[in-house]
């Protein structure tokens, strides 16, 4: 049974959501607990679905103990539920590349969660550092290839230690991943009011797999006649979205490519502590996974001061995955409220911890007339 299945045969009264947090490293285990927080308030608010949530270990603290950062069933533990609720990881004495494939992507590629879509708009009473630019100026998705790309895992290195050593590392692009992500893209754009896509590349230099991303981006705008797009190299691209950022809309790009551009995105919203993050397999063979993109931020883990904003913003998009579209309207009208009434995190200006900014906001979704 697929999760859309479970969710159709789910009664109006009794739905109940099996979510599996994975808090990880850093500030994960502080801002997956404001976002459980908010949840449980909508929940209650609302009293006609629940939340079921089993928390997972699993990280690098666990690395360090038993040399694995999740057990080698962890990818079929996580099958039964329906959405994965994720913090960061990553420590500062575990080399990186050990805890993104030793957690994340195991996940991701696992699940085939192609699609990594990350909202990005400013927010009320967060100031952009772009001057003159406010809310309603910048309103964007960017639609991350999350399959292929320079994230495939082909290369290695050959002669370590020698004068000659060599490392590779292979970008794969597939004509199927190409596809699905594009139409995914436009599809996305389809339904959002303006109807405009942006296609990033880099085909003038990378001249096997990006020109093939662009002569797919071709094809599969025939099957979008409404939907308007253009096509842009991504250092262009960094000027454009500085420069102009009212003329962008909708932006698919592959891995590596929106994986950077996503992190300028919530640099010029305000703060990488506002951004959120779907990894979403859109067939819903597998549970999607949700969570904010800041990263482990271990400068301020333990202070109590981590923004979670984008935990509230990445659980509104689970909300919407799950069929609940008017609870997770409520977290983000919340969410508008409290900023627009000061109440922020440093990093964005404001003077509030962790916790007061979560404790307003789900007064606010206490008191919501929605």
């Amino acid at each position: 049974m697929t999760i859309a299945q479970k969710a159709s045969d789910m009664s109006a009264e009794t739905r109940t959501y099996r979510i599996a947090a994975i808090p990880a490293d850093g500030i994960g285990p502080e801002v997956i607990a404001a976002g459980l927080q908010a949840l449980e308030a909508l929940a209650k608010r609302d009293g006609k679905f629940s939340f079921d949530v089993t928390h997972f270990d699993w990280g690098s603290d666990r690395y360090k103990k038993t040399g694995a950062l999740m057990p080698e069933d962890g990818p079929e533990q996580l099958k039964a539920f329906d959405a994965i609720f994720f913090g960061a990881v990553g420590a500062p004495d575990v080399p990186d590349h050990i805890t993104l494939w030793g957690l994340r992507l195991p996940i991701c590629q696992g699940f085939d969660q192609y699609a990594n879509v990350r909202p990005t708009k400013i927010l009320p009473g967060i100031q952009s550092p772009l001057e003159g630019v406010g809310p309603g100026d910048l309103d964007w998705v960017i639609v991350r290839e999350n399959s292929e790309g320079e994230y495939s895992g082909h290369g290695g290195r050959a002669h370590r230690g020698l004068p000659e050593e060599v490392g590779t590392e292979v970008a794969i692009f597939t004509r199927v991943g190409v596809t699905r992500i594009m139409r995914y893209a436009f599809k996305l754009a389809q339904s959002r009011p303006r109807k405009f896509l942006t296609v990033v590349t880099k085909s003038n230099a990378q001249r096997h797999g990006m020109v093939m991303w662009d002569e797919i981006a071709a094809e599969v705008s025939k099957e979008f006649p409404d939907v308007t797009w253009d096509k842009m190299l991504v250092d262009a691209m960094t000027v454009r979205m500085v420069k102009n950022p009212q003329s962008l809309d909708t932006i698919v790009a592959t891995n590596l490519h929106a994986d950077i551009l996503s992190d300028l995105a919530g640099a010029l919203a305000g703060s990488l502590g506002v951004a959120p993050t779907g990894n979403i397999d859109p067939e819903r063979r597998f549970p999607s996974m949700f969570e904010p993109i800041h990263g482990s931020a271990f400068d301020i883990t333990g202070k109590g001061i981590a923004n979670p904003v984008a935990t509230f913003w990445t659980a509104a998009q689970m909300l919407e995955h799950l069929g609940e579209g008017d609870a997770a309207k409520r977290l983000m009208t919340a969410v508008e409220q409290v900023c627009a009434d000061g109440v922020m995190t440093p990093d964005v200006g404001g003077t509030a911890n962790t916790q007061q900014v979560t404790d307003a906001v789900c007064e606010a979704i206490r008191g919501a007339n929605i």
